[in-house]
């Protein structure tokens, strides 16, 4: 879980991308679901570091995520 006062999109990404591979949360869901595993306190800064990435909370985990390579596939 993401416990740091300072946050990126490359942290929010990992932690999603993490979420996703435990299969705790699907890349169909929007990014709102992520709320669940943050602490309030600390999800207004992550809310506000989405926003300034051009994120909206509507906008699926699959897109939060990126594109993903895949070694062999």
């Amino acid at each position: 879980m993401l416990q740091s006062a300072q946050y990126s999109l490359d942290m929010i990404q990992d932690e999603a991308r993490e979420l996703v591979n435990k299969g705790v949360v699907s890349r169909q869901q929007p990014i709102y679901i992520l709320c669940q595993f943050i602490p309030p306190r600390e999800w207004a800064c992550i809310e506000c570091e989405l926003e300034r990435c051009n994120f909206l909370l509507r906008d699926r985990i699959g897109d939060l995520m990126g594109r993903e390579e895949w070694e062999n596939d």
